[in-house]
C-alpha cells in the first residue's frame, strides 16, 4: 500500500500551501536540470549506531524519552547541498535512518516496511536563536552545527532536534573525496530543544564510511518517515512536501540499516543502465 504524500488540504494551511506549491515548482525545474537530485546531488553513505544518554531531559517525544536498552543501527548520508566541490563552503546535509521496531510503533495507512522506517534530516544551521532557523554554509562537516529547521509536534508542543560533533570527522562529504578518505569514526551528540529554549543532549550517533556507497535507496523524508511519537504540523507539511513529492514521487523503497543496494530486478531502467556502465555511477 502506498503511503500518503503528507500534504494537508488547502483549507488547513492556505498560505503555507502557496509557498509549498511555489517551492515544488522550483524543485521540479531543478530536477530537470540536475536529475535525479536537484539538491544534495552527491552524497557519502555512512553506517553506525545510535545510543542514548542515561537520564536525559524528556521532550514529550517517544523517540527521545523511551530510550532503548541497546544501540540502534543506522544508515546515513552526508552531502553538500549545492554540490560545490571541497574546500568551497556549502550547506552540509546529514540524513539518518533507523528502524522503529524497538518502540513497537505502527503508523496507520503505511505499508509494513514504511511503518518501521524513521528518517531525521539535518542541515548545517546556527545553534542559538535566531540562527537555528537559518541555513549556514561550512567548509567542513565536523565544524558545523546541524538542525532540522522545522519543528516536530510533541506531546508538550514544538520540538527541534540538533546535532554537533563530539569527536572525529566524516571520511568525506563528497564521493570525489573517497579516494583519500580514511575510516575515522565521526561521533555527534544529538540534542532536543523548544524553538527558543536551551539544547538538551539525549543521544550519541557514531558513524563510519559504509563499504557499500550505492545511495539509490537512500531518499529521505522525515514527514512520511517520522521518528516514533512525533507528529508534524500542517503548515510544515504544506511548505515542504510538494517539493519532496515532485522530486521523489510516491514513497520510494527505502534502504534500511545493514542492507545493500536494491536487487537488479527492482531497479528502474536508468538505474540498470547506470549499473551496466552506460552512465556514471555518481549522479
Amino acid at each position: 500500500m502506498a503511503s500518503t504524500t503528507g500534504i494537508p488540504p488547502l483549507s488547513h494551511s492556505p498560505i503555507a500551501r502557496v509557498i509549498g506549491t511555489v517551492l515544488g515548482g522550483v524543485f521540479a525545474v531543478g530536477q530537470r536540470l540536475r536529475h535525479p537530485r536537484p539538491i544534495h546531488p552527491r552524497g557519502v553513505v555512512l553506517r553506525g549506531e545510535l545510543r542514548w544518554i542515561p537520564d536525559a531531559e524528556s521532550a514529550g517525544v517517544t523517540f527521545i524519552d523511551n530510550a532503548p536498552r541497546n544501540p540502534v543501527p543506522v544508515v546515513a548520508r552526508v552531502s553538500r547541498s549545492l554540490g560545490l566541490p571541497p574546500p568551497l563552503p556549502d550547506i552540509i546535509g546529514l540524513a539518518v535512518r533507523f528502524e522503529t521496531r524497538t518502540w513497537s510503533e505502527v503508523v496507520p495507512g503505511r505499508s509494513d516496511r514504511a511503518a518501521v522506517t524513521s528518517d531525521i534530516e539535518f542541515a548545517s544551521t546556527g545553534w542559538g536563536v535566531p540562527g537555528r532557523f537559518a541555513l549556514l554554509p561550512h567548509r567542513r562537516a565536523e565544524r558545523a552545527r546541524f538542525g532540522i529547521l522545522l519543528p516536530y509536534r510533541g506531546e508538550r508542543g514544538a520540538v527541534l532536534l540538533g546535532a554537533r560533533t563530539r569527536s572525529g570527522r566524516p571520511g568525506a562529504t563528497d564521493p570525489r573525496e573517497l579516494g583519500t578518505a580514511d575510516d575515522t569514526p565521526w561521533e555527534l551528540t544529538l540534542g532536543h530543544a523548544t524553538p527558543f529554549g536551551p539544547w538538551h543532549p539525549f543521544a550519541v550517533v557514531a558513524l563510519r564510511l559504509d563499504p557499500d556507497q550505492d545511495d539509490r535507496g537512500l531518499r529521505f523524508d522525515a514527514v512520511r518517515h517520522p521518528v516514533p511519537g512525533a507528529r508534524t504540523y500542517a503548515w510544515t507539511r504544506a511548505v515542504r512536501q510538494p517539493s519532496y513529492v515532485r522530486v521523489q514521487g510516491d514513497d520510494p523503497a527505502a534502504r534500511m540499516p545493514g542492507e545493500g543496494p536494491r536487487p537488479e530486478s527492482a531497479r528502474a531502467p536508468d538505474d540498470a543502465r547506470r549499473a551496466a556502465g552506460a552512465a556514471s555511477p555518481v549522479d
